[in-house]
C-alpha cells in the first residue's frame, strides 16, 4: 500500500511516515473516535457537510 511504498522512499514527504502530521489549529469539526461508533462518526460527518453545503439533498446517489 502507501504506507509501505513511503517507507521504503517511492513516495517522499508522506505524512504520518517521512513529513510529520500537523494538527489544524482550527478545524472545522471534531470527531471524537473514543466514544463513537464508526456508523454515529460518519453521521456527524456527513451532518457536517450536508450543512456547510457540500452536500446537496436534491442530488441523486
Amino acid at each position: 500500500g502507501l504506507y509501505a511504498k513511503a517507507r521504503k522512499g517511492i513516495i517522499p514527504e508522506f505524512t504520518g511516515i517521512s513529513d510529520p502530521y500537523e494538527e489544524p489549529e482550527r478545524p472545522e469539526i471534531r470527531i471524537d473516535t473514543s466514544t463513537l461508533t464508526p456508523m454515529e462518526a460518519a453521521q456527524q460527518i456527513f451532518l457536517f457537510l450536508f450543512k456547510e453545503g457540500y452536500i446537496d439533498s436534491s442530488q441523486e446517489t
